[in-house]
């Protein structure tokens, strides 16, 4: 499940201005440091623009969770630090916590609802709901916790991701129980009331106790569809991902395959024709690594790498053509990607790959960013119609993304990097954007670090423009 705070997407600017064949220089516009922030390991803060005031949340140097607001015309951020009821990281009490541990699933995330007030969840990997809720809206001062949204399956939660289905109503979705045991919850909100309720009367995607689900979306697409992918998990071993699958929804309550036809809920295994890539466990999928789009007719993409024939791991794309889904290798790479093992960032062995999402580049053409342990970063371009790979653009012809000042890291501790939160608003200026940048280690495994520790680093605040 991708959390918006979690993930910064490449962004539509850039991606145009590279499609068109123009090079903008973005610079920065505006510059607000927020405060310092443990550099230890890498975690999700959240940034949220709404109307004229902004929101953020992150932990602090003292590990403490911690909200912030402004108006778009001030310099300087209010901020409140969340209580915990407990002292220790979750996992260490069966109370609820706001500390920040070693483990890099526990990210932030918040939402508005209709009536303004603040909704705010996260610190969780199979942990007890942690959420907060203003009682007065907008006002981050007034956040208080609220221990239970139903009452029910909130004792191992995972994933929190706030959306809004129709009519703008908002909906929290979490994972209930541990990876390659879990189900897939919906709650919805009701403003007025102020009162959650469940979406669906049964989970929307069960592994019914053998495995779990790792979701991308649901997310309303062009066609008026809410879309969601998956790839199935029996183990908390990453190694064991399999049947990359899809479904689709016009209210988030009534589900079909892509053929239409009608799905019994919850999903499982057994669902007709929900599987896109029948890809056995240890076939080379991941779920960090998949993600789907739309191309220029409104047909969703999904992408995602597996091993191919020869055992070397190469990215794919798959469109469903109205009888089969076409699946297309986009890349000819050499090498195998070999990653196993629990915890944030499974053991690899010398090998890394990431693929972004797959976007308009130029009229009938697609390309996907990659990131590859051999050859670089770059982008795979692709026929819009045939999925067959037309070109590499590496790297150095593409537009820059952030300003080179910010763009390098700061620190000279060994393993340092650059971290990015974009907005999951609905701040909209057509050359502008508002990012969260901060500087850390990458992620442990969940597991503590021996040795030295870097510095605090500064959560700061940048608006760029093109």
């Amino acid at each position: 499940m991708t959390n918006p705070c979690k993930r910064h997407p490449l962004w539509p600017i850039a991606l145009l201005l590279l499609a068109t064949g123009l090079q903008a220089t973005p610079v920065v516009k505006e510059r607000i440091v927020i405060d310092e922030i443990w550099s230890a390991v890498s975690v999700g803060f959240c940034l949220l623009t709404h109307e004229d005031l902004q929101y953020v949340a992150y932990y602090n140097s003292d590990r403490r969770m911690v909200v912030g607001m402004r108006s778009l015309s001030q310099s300087t951020f209010t901020t409140k630090v969340l209580p915990s009821e407990s002292e220790k990281p979750p996992r260490q009490s069966k109370a609820t916590s706001t500390i920040q541990g070693w483990d890099s699933h526990n990210y932030i995330t918040m939402a508005v609802d209709a009536a303004g007030h603040i909704h705010l969840s996260g610190n969780m990997h199979v942990d007890p709901l942690l959420y907060f809720r203003t009682t007065q809206p907008g006002d981050i001062r007034s956040m208080q916790q609220v221990k239970s949204m139903v009452g029910k399956d909130e004792d191992r939660c995972t994933y929190p991701q706030f959306m809004y289905g129709p009519d703008e109503r908002l909906i929290f979705h979490y994972r209930d129980g541990g990876s390659g045991r879990g189900n897939e919850i919906y709650n919805i909100y009701n403003a007025e009331t102020g009162q959650w309720r469940r979406l669906l009367d049964t989970p929307l995607v069960s592994g019914q106790g053998k495995m779990n689900a790792y979701q991308r979306g649901p997310s309303l697409g062009p066609d008026g569809y809410y879309h969601l992918a998956w790839m199935w998990r029996d183990t908390p071993d990453a190694a064991t991902n399999h049947d990359i699958s899809y479904a689709r929804s016009k209210d988030l309550i009534n589900w079909e395959n892509a053929v239409g036809e009608r799905l019994q809920l919850p999903i499982t295994i057994d669902s007709p024709g929900t599987i896109i890539d029948p890809v056995p466990a240890g076939g080379g999928m991941i779920n960090s690594q998949f993600n789907f789009a739309f191309d220029s007719k409104k047909r969703v993409v999904v992408s995602y790498h597996k091993h191919d024939e020869n055992g070397d791991t190469q990215a794919y794309v798959a469109r469903f053509d109205g009888l089969a889904w076409k699946v297309r290798a986009v890349s000819d790479w050499n090498g195998k990607h070999i990653f196993k093992g629990g915890g944030s960032g499974p053991s690899t062995f010398g090998t890394f790959l990431g693929l972004g999402k797959v976007h308009q580049h130029g009229t009938g053409k697609l390309a996907m960013p990659y990131r590859h342990w051999k050859n670089g970063r770059g982008l795979l371009v692709f026929d819009e119609e045939t999925l067959q790979p037309i070109k590499t653009i590496e790297a150095t012809e593409q537009a820059p993304e952030y300003p080179e000042v910010i763009a390098e890291v700061q620190s000279d501790f060994p393993g340092m990097r650059i971290k990015w939160a974009s907005d999951s608003g609905r701040f909209v200026e057509p050359t502008s954007r508002y990012v969260l940048r901060w500087e850390t280690l990458g992620s442990n495994r969940d597991r503590p670090r021996e040795g030295s520790l870097p510095d605090n680093s500064e959560l700061v605040l940048y608006k760029i423009e093109r």
